[in-house]
């Protein structure tokens, strides 16, 4: 729960309310169980392997999550621990480009940072604290975000490399990797860090929020996507989520107090605004606000995961109802063999996937999500 004095305020209405009772139907370990499988062996995009690893880190290892403990996360670990995170991102850095800053080179500015939070795991808990393989790997990423990346005039750090447009999707992919870099670091160079993590959110939801309380797809560039894609809301409240949980829980929380409140705010815009469009049976449209779209399991799990976690840290069970409902729709759309079913294709934005055709980043969705279940559970 927040701690800080100025944050309570934000959680102050859900004062007078006691938690709900769980009204969501736990999904079995054994297929949990699956679905990780599945997500292992499915996810090859940079962006997929990193939010497979985040997943991997709040459903296994919570304690080492940004929403788990204190920051920076203790530098020695048992045998044993996170060794699935450290194998996976262990793997990436030994086939990484020599002659390239970011962690894998495929065209994008934000996509392989989101390796990076994993990355830095593997280099504070290293054994051989003369191997700096990790550190070099996770700072070239960084000063490729910060120094090289294209930019809006205005700072806003571009999510493609061949010109300047800005995606939802960013949001989760470099601001946490960014504020988990402080978050380590420390000192004013941390809280610096921290504060360019904060500050690419603030600029992002400048460009992309519009009167709805929703933010457009992709803006900027050649082309856009103005509408309300369901995944894009969705990466950018869970990314905010993890900026917000990395702040929270780090050393330099009681300098943040405002950006705390801030990030808080601009989370709960979004899941208010998607709840209201939620359907029946629990789920959101692909296009949340549109009713001609079609049902999206993907954008449904991830933005329930969020809901969880930000009545988890605040204390505000409004819409605790709408994603408990959500929580029992994505229980019912996995199938016996652990694929989560009724996705949209994460290549077109604008199409199911396929009969026998499935989402990489909707099977970390719903590890997430019940991640996030088990976290508000237990508190």
């Amino acid at each position: 729960m927040i701690q800080h004095p100025a944050l309570i305020l934000l959680a102050s209405w859900a004062a007078t309310c006691a938690a709900p009772t769980a009204a969501a139907s736990i999904i079995s370990d054994a297929t949990i169980d699956k679905v990780k499988s599945n997500m292992i062996q499915i996810s090859t995009h940079s962006w997929e392997i990193g939010t497979a690893l985040e997943a991997l880190t709040e459903l296994e290892w919570p304690s080492l999550s940004v929403f788990g403990g204190p920051l920076p996360p203790p530098a020695k670990l048992p045998s044993g621990t996170a060794s699935d995170v450290i194998e996976w991102a262990t793997k990436v850095v030994k086939a990484k480009d020599p002659n390239s800053l970011t962690l894998i080179d495929d065209g994008a500015v934000g996509d392989p940072a989101s390796i990076g939070v994993s990355v830095l795991l593997t280099n504070w808990t290293r054994t051989n604290r003369n191997d700096d393989e990790f550190s070099t790997a996770a700072a070239q990423q960084l000063t490729y975000l910060l120094d090289i990346a294209p930019r809006t005039s205005d700072g806003a750090i571009s999510h493609r490399a061949e010109e300047v447009q800005l995606w939802a999707d960013f949001l989760y992919m470099a601001p946490p990797f960014i504020a988990y870099y402080g978050a380590l670091e420390g000192g004013s160079g941390g809280l610096n860090l921290l504060r360019t993590a904060y500050q690419q959110c603030k600029l992002y939801r400048q460009y992309l929020r519009d009167s709805s309380g929703l933010w457009k797809h992709i803006v900027l560039g050649s082309w856009q996507d103005n509408h309300h894609w369901g995944t894009g809301n969705a990466w950018a409240a869970a990314g905010m989520m993890r900026v917000l949980g990395t702040i929270h829980h780090s050393k330099l929380a009681s300098e943040m107090l405002k950006e705390q409140i801030d990030l808080t705010s601009w989370i709960n815009e979004i899941v208010s605004a998607s709840w209201k469009y939620q359907h029946a049976n629990g789920t959101l449209f692909n296009y949340i606000d549109e009713s001609d779209s079609f049902a999206d399991s993907s954008s449904t799990a991830l933005l329930a995961a969020v809901t969880y976690r930000l009545a988890s840290l605040t204390g505000d069970y409004s819409h605790i109802w709408a994603v408990d409902k959500a929580y029992n729709l994505i229980k019912s759309s996995v199938d016996s063999n652990g694929w989560l079913l009724n996705t949209v294709d994460p290549e077109t934005f604008s199409t199911p996937s396929q009969s026998g055709s499935y989402s990489p980043e909707g099977q970390s969705f719903v590890l997430l999500l019940h991640a996030a279940y088990l976290d508000y559970l237990a508190k």
